[in-house]
């Protein structure tokens, strides 16, 4: 037999495949049309298939494992990805609209690294915009699911590649060399003669007339001088000295400040205004009209509208879950839940049930839009995650067509999914158009929490048994109120197929969970699956969607199931994980967080694992659970445990920005430890009592580590996992864990102070309470 023998480079290059690498790789797109130069590009997904370990009860992959959701987004946006384009200005900046929202995770910032890197520019010449709504990208503008970078890492360097190769082409062709003798560095194209020219003087020579399609090369991970290194926000000096404007600080002319009155229940309705013409006669107030769930009030200033809201008088008509409570609700989601298909019979078997309560979806901004409608025309200014979706829907609300209806991208202060949905922007445009007039609207902060979007309430139980050691099956149940996915992949056809009566929402959110949810250990056969009942609460996917609730429960029941079994936890996971990646990470955490080590009574570790969106991370924490830190008191609150240090451990795949990755850990750390110890809703007849940010005790000062620590793994693949979302899940869990060693009893109803109310919750009429005067007596 003939022997085959690879040289040295083959070799290397044959390794670098099998590891998933891309190297330098050539790549696709077009020439367009315009006066300066302009680069649109292809798209081609590419992700890592998680590696397995081998284990005696071996569990086989499951959906998420080989196709993940990101998968799904990036294959939906590929027909469209050639309409997105890098464009050189004379000034020798480059410009990117980016079909993507920012609302503070630092999307804008890495964007701007790609163009950066693969056009040799400095970060100071690269302005990132957000795109308006462009319906011709159909499912290319969607933000959610941690996909932004997935989905734009390769066109954005792509598009910036092929540009800075045009540039070097042109001033090739104007001095007589070889394209091959000349460089790029810091916006210059140099020769070797010591001849230079800007881009921005190659600009107009390098556009075309026609749209053509080209082909340029990527950079190879070595040769990278931006990317991968840690950067500064491109607006932080913005955002700390004031600077920065968000939604709230758009100014329209003549859209003066509009707030509205609402009903005491979920999208209750007006029967009649009782006092109008009394509402109208107040001082600043230039209209009231009767909207679909409240009655509008537009003034001089915000708080002449709120001044309104405190005397209007209106009838109301019912809303959609008026006599529902936390217990009712509870009661329905039990009675729905799916059987478990493997019975306990020659084995060892755990049961449990973990209820999770309703969270908010408020943003710290308030949610606002600007509307201008006219006879034959809309203007809109929002916020939006799904622009396409929000332009197409107002659109036919107003009797327009979709061209008529102009719609802007705001930057947002914050969102955990909130912007995925425009009712605000919807509502502002109802108001214009029956008022007339151009609006800026503003919800409040108890509009916010009472009739905005709620994370839903669900149970998630978990069977698993166990014989000899070994897992020979896992069972999950999850059960959630509906969450709506009315907003689609992001245009009108898959929102509206989630829209479809009876499966059509059930079918969308099964595809969500089935492509997001998955189990890392190797637990013989492994089923989950969700089951949905149709409350009509307003809800919503909240940061890292089912991940949080779905992964806390199994990270407990692993916790019981190594007790079982006589097996520190650290060691069980080691013994069934089937992913190297999160074995990793783990073996990293438990080495730096000094897990197993002694620690005073009533404090204990918790460790929690967690892969999705192609990234890996495990989070170890410490909680204080003493009866001195548990009962300290806090004013109008309730204390409990503290968790007094972390450590997030996370393997992104490839780190676009390490100081924006850390930034992205810290802030699902701060999500982790609200949903597990404090932050939810409770409803009672219909309606949340939590009515502002006082009430809603998402992580403050008070309850947040001292001590918190990132590490970032060693690059593993050439691609960025998502990130946005990814450190809630295990942070959650692993606080939960920390918990039930530290008090001897796994906690099943979360967050864990629920049964506390500890405030006096607002009227629910007056819908927004009267603005205080007296801020500085209640600090502390």
């Amino acid at each position: 037999m003939a022997e085959h023998r690879r040289s040295p480079n083959q070799s290397a290059e044959m390794a670098a495949d099998e590891r998933g690498r891309l190297g330098r790789r050539r790549v696709l797109g077009y020439l367009i049309a315009a006066p300066t130069l302009a680069v649109g590009v292809t798209w081609i997904a590419n992700s890592n298939d998680p590696q397995t370990a081998d284990a005696a009860v071996p569990t086989l992959p499951q959906p998420e494992q080989i196709f993940d959701l990101g998968d799904l987004q990036n294959l939906a946006a590929a027909p469209t990805s050639g309409l997105i384009s890098v464009q050189l200005r004379t000034d020798g900046t480059a410009y990117f609209a980016v079909p993507r929202a920012e609302v503070g995770q630092g999307m804008t910032t890495a964007i701007a690294m790609m163009v950066a890197e693969e056009l040799d520019l400095p970060m100071d010449k690269v302005s990132i915009g957000l795109a308006d709504a462009r319906p011709e990208l159909l499912m290319n503008q969607l933000t959610g699911g941690s996909n932004s970078m997935r989905s734009m890492f390769l066109p954005v360097r792509t598009a910036a590649a092929i540009a800075r190769q045009r540039l070097v082409e042109t001033a090739a062709a104007q001095w007589g060399t070889p394209a091959s003798n000349l460089t790029t560095r810091d916006g210059v194209v140099s020769g070797p003669t010591g001849r230079t020219a800007t881009y921005g003087s190659l600009a107009e020579a390098a556009a075309t007339s026609t749209t053509i399609t080209v082909s340029a090369e990527l950079k190879s991970r070595s040769e990278f001088t931006v990317l991968g290194r840690p950067h500064n926000r491109v607006d932080a000096v913005d955002i700390v000295t004031g600077r920065k404007q968000f939604g709230m600080d758009r100014q329209v002319p003549n859209a003066k400040p509009t707030m509205v009155a609402r009903p005491p229940t979920i999208n209750g309705t007006v029967k009649s205004i009782n006092n109008l013409a009394a509402v109208r006669a107040m001082p600043g107030i230039t209209d009231v009209v009767a909207i679909s769930h409240g009655v509008a009030i537009r003034g001089d200033t915000f708080g002449q509208c709120i001044d309104a809201i405190q005397v209007v008088d209106a009838t109301w008509g019912p809303g959609t879950v008026d006599n529902e409570s936390d217990a009712t609700v509870l009661a329905k989601l039990r009675a729905a839940q799916l059987p478990m298909a493997v019975p306990p019979l020659l084995s060892n078997t755990i049961d449990a049930e973990f209820v999770f309560a309703f969270a908010s979806n408020s943003p710290l901004e308030p949610d606002c839009a600007i509307a201008d409608v006219r006879p034959d025309s809309a203007e809109i200014w929002a916020s939006l995650k799904v622009p396409i979706v929000a332009q197409e829907d107002i659109a036919k609300q107003l009797g327009l067509p979709i061209h008529a209806v102009k719609v802007h991208v705001n930057q947002a202060g914050g969102s955990f999914g909130r912007h995925l949905f425009h009712d605000v922007a919807a509502e502002a445009a109802e108001i214009s158009q029956k008022m007339g007039k151009p609006v800026k609207l503003s919800w409040s902060r108890t509009d916010n929490f009472r009739q905005g979007r709620t994370h839903p309430m669900c149970t998630s139980r978990v069977r698993v048994n166990y014989l000899a050691g070994n897992v020979l099956s896992y069972e999950q149940r999850h059960t959630s109120v509906q969450t709506d996915f009315g907003h689609g992949l992001g245009e009108m056809i898959t929102s509206t197929a989630a829209h479809l009566p009876v499966a059509g929402n059930l079918s969308f959110a099964e595809t969500i969970f089935t492509l997001s949810q998955s189990s890392p250990y190797n637990f013989g056969v492994t089923t989950q699956l969700l089951n949905e009942i149709p409350l009509k609460f307003n809800t919503g996917s909240m940061r890292n969607i089912y991940s949080p609730n779905v992964v806390c429960a199994e990270e407990l029941v692993v916790d019981r199931l190594a007790a079982k079994l006589g097996q520190d936890p650290v060691r069980f996971r080691r013994n069934f994980l089937r992913d190297k990646r999160l074995l990793a990470a783990l073996n990293k955490a438990a080495e730096v967080g000094e897990w197993g080590k002694a620690m005073p009574k009533g404090m204990a570790q918790g460790v929690g694992l967690h892969a999705e969106y192609r990234g890996a991370v495990a989070a170890l924490v410490e909680i204080d659970c003493r009866p001195e830190t548990v009962n300290r008191p806090i004013p109008d609150g309730v204390s409990g445990p503290r968790v007094t240090k972390a450590l997030i451990v996370v393997d992104p795949g490839f780190c676009i920005n390490p100081r924006g990755l850390e930034a992205q850990m810290i802030g699902g750390l701060q999500d982790a430890i609200a949903l597990a110890l404090t932050s939810s809703l409770h409803i009672k007849d219909g309606i949340p009592l939590e009515g502002s940010w006082d009430n809603y005790f998402y992580t403050r000062q008070w309850n947040t580590p001292r001590d918190v620590q990132v590490l970032i793994m060693p690059n593993t693949s050439d691609s960025p996992s998502g990130a946005g979302e990814l450190a809630v899940a295990p942070a959650f869990a692993a606080v939960a864990c920390a918990y039930a060693r530290a008090t001897g009893t796994m906690p099943t109803y979360f967050p864990i102070n629920h049964g506390k109310l500890g405030f006096e919750p607002h009227p629910l009429e007056p819908s927004t309470p009267q603005s205080p005067t007296d801020g500085l007596d209640h600090t502390f």
